[in-house]
């Protein structure tokens, strides 16, 4: 039996086609694809989430989530993004790091009481267990994330 076989395993829902993928613990950081799309998992970049796909990741993923409320007209949003892209990078396979935008998205972020942009909110389990709001460095954001707790 091989080791991956015998990893522990979780479940991670598509950012791309929601659907619910067991990866071995093993295989996090070999960047696995989707079953179904076989678009990539956890491939260290954020992907887009919307009003109609948001809740099914959050939902269906044994990964941490963190997603990213922001604005195209944000000026703090945008100068985060690239830092955001960063700590996804250096968290790849221990998070999923997704984008929402706020204006497209006013269902999801009036859900979530977002209030200011840029918001960081950390999900785990379908449920909130952080939450930050103003642009951060790239090690800030990873330092937050590996500072929740065992969940992240």
């Amino acid at each position: 039996m091989s080791t991956a076989a015998a990893s522990p395993s979780v479940l991670v829902s598509c950012p791309h086609c929601q659907a619910t993928n067991r990866i071995p613990e093993a295989r996090l950081g070999e960047q696995p694809g989707c079953g179904r799309c076989h678009q990539p998992l956890l491939d260290g970049r954020p992907v887009a989430l919307d009003d109609l796909n948001l809740d099914a990741v959050l939902r269906h993923s044994d990964r941490p989530v963190i997603v990213d409320f922001w604005a195209a007209w944000c000026g703090p949003c945008r100068q985060m993004a690239p830092q955001f892209q960063a700590a996804a990078a250096q968290l790849q396979g221990r998070a999923l790091f997704a984008k929402v935008d706020s204006d497209a998205c006013p269902e999801a972020s009036a859900r979530h009481a977002i209030r200011s942009i840029p918001t960081l909110v950390a999900f785990h389990g379908g449920r909130e267990i952080g939450r930050l709001s103003g642009a951060m460095p790239a090690a800030q954001i990873v330092r937050w994330v590996e500072g929740l707790g065992g969940q992240a």
